[in-house]
Order: structure tokens, then C-alpha cells, then sequence
């Protein structure tokens, strides 16, 4: 009996590829295999990523923080531009940061990429920005997993998220219980808009203003595209660095719902953090997106970073070395504000003044 073609169902028909995706997974390798540190154990295409933990060891009483996250609506840039190796730099800034505020330091990740279609070279272009940014945060990149769906998203659509962990000892934890009356805020500045508030970014020039990813815009030096995938600074090294140098009680990763918000999870109910606007001048994205759509201040200033990153917490003998330390590192700092006590304060924070320029 001669054999005949299966017109039935298929893995194939239904829109997977099995084969692009073995092929993109091919192509990572490369940048992986530079995201690493000596307690990885094995390489990529195992079932789970191993990591040594006899390392924690030289730990008195070690603590394991994870954190998880992904960068949102500025995938949507990415696909637009077609540039696809700058989004992991995002994805692993907002995972690490998130870590290193507890005075974590990030060990390993493992990103999850999801794609209407396995575009062999654009998933790996994906895992290489994220493979570079483990290598900026001092972790390992030990696995992920590139799904795809057809079906529930369009042939040219992604997402990309990842889980990281870190390790911090137990008594160097960070955190509110440290601040002080009198303690300093430091401000670290951000490299823009970083991964948040893009929804609100896209509807004010591509849907109000109706401009291009390619128009050329003065104020910003370069087009509006470069302005939005500019990567998300990356602070895990430099805060650790800062907590081996100086006294640190707190950092405060300013993400998602703006400064206040942010360094308002860091300060206790007795206490009060005020930071002075003056103290700064925001990047010209920031004025932009105000003024194109008529966003108020306090819409900006709770939706977007407004040019600072990441805070940190420090008392008054530590200032000088904290702020040392971050331009020998390459990081623009400066003294924001200070704590005082609450008082019949409602809110934890307060921005005063105007911002400066």
C-alpha cells in the first residue's frame, strides 16, 4: 500500500512552527551563553535552569527576593521601529531594580517570550537585549521559553516578561525600617521614559498628535522613535556598590505610578520624605508628551518617571560618598530632599516647588 498524504489536523496547520522555534533557539545560544556566572550549572536546553546554591554558603542567614515583571505597551514601539534588541535591556531593569531595593543582588533569570509567530532571528535579537542586560546586572540568564500563538496574537505581535532572583543577608536587609529623622534623598537620573506609562505616551503623539516614529524632533535631538526605545537604565551594580561604600537605608525604583508613589513605599507611617523639584529638570520627553497632550503635572507625575530612576535613602554623614561613588560609576546623582517626622501629615511624600530649567 503506497503511503498517502494526512489531511488532518496538525501542530503545523494550527500555526506553530516547531521548527523556527528550534532554529531561534539555535541563534541565542551565542548571547546566553554570555549571560552567566560560575555557579550556573549546565547550559540552555535543559527543562529548568540549574544554580549552584552551595554559593549562599558564605551567607550567615541568606534571603532569597524574587521579582517579576515585563515592560508593557513599549513593545508596541519595538514592533513599529522593528528593532528588537534593546526591549530585554527594559525587561531586565525592571526585574533587577525591583530586587536591588531590598539591597538584593540579582543572581539569575528566566525570561518568557510569547509571539504571534516564531520569527526565528527577531526572537533572538529579543533574548540577545535580554542576555546583555543580565550581563550589565551582574546575573545569569538560565532559561526562559518562547511560546507561540497564533490565533491569539497577530503574526508580528510579542510580549516578553521575566522572573529574577537575588540574595541578600538577612541583616543588610534594606528598607523602611532604617530611615531616620534627618536621613537624605538621593536622586538617580533615569536614561528617559524607561518601561512605564507608554500607553499614556502612545495616545498623546500617535493618537492625539498623530506623529511618526521617524519624524525628527529638535528638543529631543533625534527622532521620536530612538527617543522611545532608548533603554531603561539598569541600577542594580551601582546600588550595590553604593551599600558596599556608604550607608544605605532604602532604595525606591521609580516605576509605575511615578516618584511619590514609589519612595512612599519605603518611608514609614511616622515619617515624611519631601523632595524638591527644583532640585531638577526633567528631559525634554517628558516637557514633550506634557504639552502635546495637554497632560497636567500631576497625570505626569503619576504615570512617568519625570527623570529620576531610582532613589536612595541615605544618612547625612553618607551623602558625599553615595554621590562619589555614583559619579565614578557614571550615574548623574543629587541631593532631592530629606526626611522629616509625619506630623498630622496624611500623605507619606510631597514634591514642592517647580522643576528647574
Amino acid at each position: 500500500m503506497s503511503e498517502t498524504t494526512s489531511t488532518g489536523a496538525s501542530y503545523a496547520a494550527a500555526g506553530v512552527d516547531i521548527e523556527a522555534g528550534d532554529h531561534a533557539v539555535e541563534l541565542m545560544k551565542e548571547w546566553v551563553a554570555k549571560a552567566t556566572r560560575p555557579e550556573v550549572v549546565g547550559g540552555l536546553g535543559g527543562f529548568a535552569g540549574l544554580f549552584d546554591a552551595s554559593a549562599l554558603k558564605r551567607y550567615q542567614r541568606p534571603l532569597l527576593a524574587s521579582a517579576t515583571d515585563g515592560v508593557g505597551t513599549k513593545v508596541d514601539v519595538a514592533r513599529r521601529m522593528g528593532v528588537y534588541d534593546t526591549i530585554g535591556h527594559d525587561l531586565v531593569g525592571m526585574v533587577v531594580d525591583d530586587l536591588v531595593v531590598c539591597g538584593a543582588e540579582p543572581l539569575f533569570m528566566t525570561d518568557y517570550v510569547c509571539v504571534g509567530k516564531v520569527h526565528p532571528e527577531r526572537v533572538a535579537a529579543i533574548v540577545k537585549g535580554i542576555a546583555e542586560g543580565c550581563s550589565l546586572a551582574g546575573c545569569a540568564l538560565v532559561g526562559g521559553e518562547t511560546a507561540e500563538h497564533p490565533g491569539l496574537l497577530g503574526p508580528e505581535e510579542f510580549d516578553v516578561a521575566g522572573a529574577g532572583t537575588g540574595v541578600v543577608e538577612a541583616d543588610r536587609l534594606l528598607g523602611a525600617d532604617l530611615i531616620r529623622t534627618g536621613d537624605v534623598v538621593i536622586a538617580m537620573e533615569s536614561s528617559g521614559l524607561h518601561s512605564n506609562g507608554y500607553s499614556l505616551v502612545r495616545h498623546v503623539v500617535f493618537d492625539r498628535a498623530g506623529w511618526a516614529l521617524d519624524r525628527e524632533v529638535p528638543e529631543l535631538g533625534r527622532t521620536l522613535g530612538e527617543e522611545l526605545l532608548e533603554p531603561t537604565r539598569i541600577y542594580a551594580l551601582d546600588c550595590l556598590a553604593l551599600t558596599r561604600t556608604t550607608e544605605v537605608h532604602a532604595f525606591a525604583h521609580i516605576t509605575g505610578g511615578g516618584l511619590a508613589n514609589n519612595l512612599a513605599r519605603v518611608i514609614p507611617d511616622h515619617l515624611h520624605a519631601t523632595v524638591d523639584r527644583g532640585s531638577w529638570a526633567p528631559a525634554p520627553v517628558f516637557g514633550l508628551v506634557g504639552s502635546l497632550g495637554e497632560v497636567s503635572r500631576p497625570e505626569l507625575e503619576k504615570t512617568l518617571n519625570m527623570g529620576v530612576g531610582m532613589i536612595a535613602v541615605v544618612p547625612t554623614g553618607s551623602v558625599d560618598a553615595a554621590l562619589t561613588t555614583l559619579a565614578d560609576r557614571g550615574v548623574g546623582a543629587w541631593v532631592a530632599g530629606e526626611i522629616t517626622d509625619r506630623g498630622d501629615r496624611a500623605e507619606a511624600v510631597t514634591l514642592t516647588g517647580g522643576y528647574a530649567g
